[in-house]
C-alpha cells in the first residue's frame, strides 16, 4: 500500500507506539529499570505489529518490532556473538500452536514434516552466553541486541552453578552455552525484606534484579547476591566425535559436563502438538509451586537437523516459540495515597487499596515508587487500578482504569515539607526522586549514622548496624553530633557491649574528630555528593567554613559539579536543622583537617587513570585519593579518553579493553616509580 494512503491517524499512532516501545526497550535492556509491565508491553507491541501488517509500507521504517533486545551499554566491553541470540515468537492460545506448525511446514515444503518437540519452563531471568575453549571458561556475555552483548565474564564467574572448568576428558573443543541467570522466589523475597528493613526500596521483580546485579562493576557485590544459572540452548559448538543430534540429547550432555538444566520432571519430550499442549498445561498448573518465577513455556523442535532446515526469520527462530502464561492481575480502588520517608530520606508515595486477594496474599498497600511514576500513571485517590503480582514479586500498579474514574477523584499534592520532621523537601525538576534535607530526620537517622561511621567516611570502627540501632533506640542518638557525647559508662550498659568494647568505641569516636575534610563532607551524606565530589569540594574550598558559605556560582566552578549537584549542596547547608548539627559537631570538638591542594603541574595533571585488579600497597580508595593529589582523575572504566591503566593481579576486561584501544598499561610497582615513590 502506498505511503500516501496511510491515514494520518494511523501514522500518528504508529509513531507514538514506536516512541513508547523504544523507551521501554532502552529502560528494560540497557538500564534494568522497566517502564512497562510485560502485559502492557505485549499489548502495545501487538498493536504495532497489527498496524505494520495492515500497512506494509510502514515496515520499511525503523521499528522495535524488527529488533532483538537493545544495544550494549558503554559500561562493559562489547562482545560479538558468533551466532545471533534471537528472541522467541510469543503465543498465548492453544490454537496458535497449529498456526505455528503450519508456518514450519510452509518453510520446509520438500520434507515429510513430522517433528518431535520439547517443552520446558520459560524462567523469568536475563539471557547470557558462556564460551568454553576446551575445558576453560573464557568468556561470558549478555544478550545485548542479539548480535552484540556485554562482557560480564568476571561477574558470571562468581555464580556457583556456572562451571569454571569442564572435565578434561569430556570437554568439547569449543562450547557456547546459552542460559538464563535468575533469582529464586524465596531468595528474592528475603532480599526485599532486607532492603526495606535497611531503608531502601524493594526491587520490582527478579528479572531486573538479576540483570542489574550481573552488570555491576563491583564483582564482590555480584558474588554476594543469590544468582543462579540454568542452561537452555547452544550457540556455535565443536563437539568433536560425539555431536548430539537433538536438544534433549544435548541437554543430558550439558548436565554431565556440570551445567544446571531444568529438572527432569519439568522437561518433557512431545511426539505431537497434543502432547505439547499437555506439557504446557502441566507447567501452568505447577506455576505457583515452583521455586522460581516462570512466565510461560518454551516449545522447540527437538532435532538439530530440523532446526537447521527451518532456519530463522530476522529476529526469531522458526523452530521455537514462547507460550506465554496469562499475567496474575486484579483490580482495586485507591482509598488513599500516603507518603513514607525511608532511612535514606527518600519520599515514596504508597497507594492504600481496598483489600485485594491476589496470588495467595491480600494486598492493601502498593508502592508507586516515586513522584514521576505516580504522575506517569496518573494515579488519583478514588481511582480503580489494575495490580499485577507474580509469585513473590512486589505488587505493582500497571494501569489506571480512567473510564471508571469518579468525579470526586483527586490528585495527591506532593509535599514540600517532610511528613516526618517538617524539614524542606528537595525535589530536583529533572529527577524522579524527592528527599528530606534534614540530617537529623527521625525516619533516616540510623542510616545517616551508619554512613557517618563507614570506612570511606569518618571510619569509626565498631559503629556497626546493631550498635547503631541500640544507640538510636536506647541512647537517644538523633544525629552524628550525638555520637560524640557518648560515654564509656553509658555504652557499657548496652546489651552485649561490655566495658572494653565500650572503651574501644569511645576511642574510635574520639579519633574520628580529626579526619580529612573530604571524608567529613562525604560523611554528611549530601544528595549527589559521593566521595569523589567530596574530594573535589574539599580541595577547592579548603575548609568547612568556606564550603558552608559557598554560593551556587562558586560551586559550579568545581570540576564535575553541575546545576543539580550545586543546588543539592546549597539546599543542604541552607537547611537550619543541618546548620544546628554542624554547630553541635564543632562544639563537640570535631575539626576536619583542611585538604591538601591538588597538584597544578606535573605529568599527571589533567590525565585520566584507571586502576584495575588487586592493588597490593594501597586500597582502591587510597589509589583514587593519590590520583587526585597528582592532579589526575581516577575513572571506573576504560575508554579512548583513558591515559593510563594501572593493572594488578586478577585484572580482566578493563585490561583487555586497554590493550584493544592501545592505552598505556603499567603494573602497580611501575606506577609507584613513575610518581617518585619507592616500590615495595
Amino acid at each position: 500500500m502506498a505511503s500516501e494512503r496511510i491515514p494520518d491517524s494511523v501514522r500518528k499512532r504508529v509513531d507514538e507506539l514506536r516512541r513508547v516501545l523504544d523507551e521501554a526497550d532502552r529502560r528494560y535492556y540497557a538500564q534494568d529499570d522497566p517502564l512497562l509491565s510485560d502485559m502492557e508491553y505485549d499489548r502495545l507491541k501487538d498493536e504495532l505489529v497489527e498496524l505494520e501488517e495492515q500497512y506494509p509500507a510502514l515496515r520499511d521504517e525503523p521499528s522495535p518490532t524488527s529488533r532483538v533486545g537493545y544495544a550494549a551499554s558503554s559500561l562493559f566491553a562489547e562482545v560479538k556473538h558468533t551466532e545471533p541470540m534471537l528472541s522467541l515468537e510469543k503465543l498465548t492460545a492453544p490454537e496458535e500452536l497449529d498456526d505455528w506448525r503450519r508456518q514450519m511446514e510452509e518453510a520446509d515444503p520438500g520434507s515429510d514434516f513430522a517433528p518431535a518437540y520439547t517443552v520446558e519452563p520459560k524462567i523469568d531471568g536475563t539471557a547470557v552466553e558462556l564460551v568454553y575453549d576446551g575445558e576453560a571458561f573464557v568468556l561470558g556475555a549478555t544478550r545485548g541486541d542479539g548480535t552484540t552483548g556485554e562482557d560480564v565474564t568476571a561477574n558470571l564467574a562468581t555464580i556457583r552453578g556456572i562451571p569454571k572448568r569442564l572435565p578434561a576428558k569430556d570437554a568439547p573443543p569449543r562450547l557456547e552455552v546459552r542460559g538464563e541467570v535468575y533469582v529464586e522466589k524465596e531468595d528474592f523475597a528475603e532480599l526485599n525484606r532486607r532492603l526495606v528493613a535497611e531503608g531502601g526500596e524493594a526491587k520490582a521483580n527478579p528479572r531486573n534484579f538479576a540483570a542489574g546485579t550481573l552488570r555491576q562493576k563491583d564483582h564482590a557485590l555480584t558474588a554476594s547476591r543469590p544468582l543462579r544459572f540454568v542452561a537452555y540452548g547452544l550457540g556455535r559448538c565443536e563437539w568433536g566425535k560425539r555431536e548430539p543430534r537433538s536438544w534433549s540429547e544435548a541437554r543430558l550432555r550439558l548436565r554431565a559436563l556440570g551445567f544446571p538444566v531444568v529438572a527432569d520432571d519439568l522437561f518433557s519430550a512431545a511426539r505431537d502438538l497434543d502432547a505439547v499442549r499437555a506439557g504446557v498445561q502441566s507447567l501452568l498448573t505447577r506455576r505457583d509451586e515452583l521455586p522460581f518465577e516462570i512466565d510461560g513455556a518454551v516449545v522447540k523442535v527437538n532435532s538439530f537437523e530440523d532446526q537447521r532446515r527451518l532456519g530463522a526469520r530476522s529476529r526469531t527462530p522458526r523452530w521455537a516459540i514462547a507460550y506465554k502464561f496469562p499475567p496474575r492481575e486484579g483490580r482495586s480502588k485507591v482509598v488513599g495515597i500516603d507518603v513514607s520517608v525511608g532511612r535514606t530520606g527518600k519520599l515514596t508515595p504508597v497507594a492504600v487499596l481496598e483489600p485485594l486477594p491476589l496470588g495467595g496474599v491480600t494486598i492493601t498497600n502498593v508502592t508507586l515508587h516515586n513522584r514521576k511514576e505516580m504522575e506517569r500513571l496518573d494515579v488519583r485517590i478514588g481511582d480503580t487500578v489494575v495490580i499485577v503480582r507474580a509469585g513473590d514479586v512486589i505488587p505493582r500498579v500497571v494501569m489506571v482504569q480512567k473510564e471508571l474514574r469518579p468525579a470526586s477523584a483527586r490528585k495527591l499534592r506532593w509535599p514540600t515539607e517532610c511528613p516526618v520532621c517538617g524539614a524542606a523537601v528537595e525535589t530536583p525538576e529533572d529527577e524522579p526522586l524527592s528527599f528530606c534535607t534534614n540530617l537529623a530526620c527521625p525516619a533516616q537517622v540510623e542510616q545517616r549514622i551508619l554512613h557517618w561511621g563507614s570506612r570511606t567516611a569518618m571510619d569509626v570502627e565498631g559503629l556497626g548496624e546493631k550498635v547503631v540501632a541500640q544507640l538510636v533506640a536506647e541512647c537517644g542518638v538523633r544525629s552524628p553530633a550525638d555520637v560524640y557525647g557518648l560515654t564509656v559508662e553509658r555504652l557499657a550498659e548496652l546489651e552485649r557491649m561490655g566495658e572494653k568494647s565500650a572503651a574501644n568505641l569511645v576511642a574510635a569516636i574520639e579519633a574520628s574528630k580529626s579526619r580529612p575534610l573530604a571524608r567529613f563532607v562525604h560523611a554528611l551524606g549530601i544528595r549527589q555528593v559521593g566521595s569523589s565530589t567530596a574530594r573535589d569540594l574539599a580541595r577547592r574550598f579548603g575548609t568547612l567554613e568556606a564550603l558552608r558559605a559557598a554560593t551556587k556560582e562558586q560551586l559550579l566552578e568545581v570540576p564535575d559539579v553541575g546545576e543539580i549537584v550545586a543546588d543539592s549542596i546549597v539546599a543542604f547547608f541552607g537547611e537550619v536543622r543541618n546548620r544546628r548539627v554542624l554547630d553541635a559537631l564543632h562544639a563537640a570538638g570535631v575539626r576536619p583537617i583542611p585538604e591538601e591542594a591538588a597538584a597544578t603541574e606535573g605529568p599527571f595533571v589533567g590525565k585520566t587513570i584507571v586502576f584495575t585488579g588487586n592493588l597490593e600497597t594501597m586500597s582502591r580508595d587510597e589509589a583514587k585519593e593519590l590520583a587526585a593529589k597528582l592532579g589526575a582523575k581516577a575513572a571506573g572504566s576504560v575508554s579512548k579518553k583513558t591515559d593510563l591503566v594501572v593493572a594488578g593481579p586478577g585484572a580482566g576486561s578493563k585490561l583487555a579493553k586497554a590493550r584493544e584501544l592501545g592505552v598505556k598499561v603499567v603494573d602497580e610497582q611501575e606506577f609507584l616509580r613513575m610518581i617518585g615513590k619507592r616500590p615495595s
